[in-house]
């Protein structure tokens, strides 16, 4: 079992800036990905960054340029500075981490999401 929390979410106004953090907890050997997703009442959960343990980074178009995701391998933390925000950047806010319980395991073992953060972006 792996446990992921998320925090830092919050109302903010637009061009403002937020810090969100999510820290994974339990049997980890590895975390492979670790990523922010979000979700907007009536829309699909979609991609807003992806990191990788190598530390290549994928971002969705949307967010380019504003937002930064960031990790602590050591601390199985996961970071996501989000700046310039705009009101359609409102929606939940989940973390979701990848990874392997054991040194033996040859494939993931674990495909972990928090329980989400509200954002929410005033114009």
């Amino acid at each position: 079992q792996v446990q992921l929390v998320e925090s830092g979410g919050g109302l903010v106004q637009a061009g403002g800036s937020l810090r969100l953090s999510c820290g994974a907890s339990g049997t980890i050997f590895s975390i492979i990905v670790m990523a922010w997703y979000r979700q907007a009442p009536g829309n699909q959960r979609e991609l807003v960054a992806r990191i990788r343990s190598g530390g290549s980074i994928e971002y969705g178009n949307s967010v380019k340029g504003r937002f930064t995701i960031s990790r602590d391998n050591a601390k199985n933390m996961v970071y996501l500075q989000m700046n310039n925000l705009k009101p359609e950047d409102t929606a939940v806010y989940y973390c979701n981490a990848v990874g392997k319980n054991y040194r033996d395991s040859y494939v993931p073992d674990f495909d972990s999401w928090g329980q989400g953060t509200q954002v929410t972006v005033s114009s």
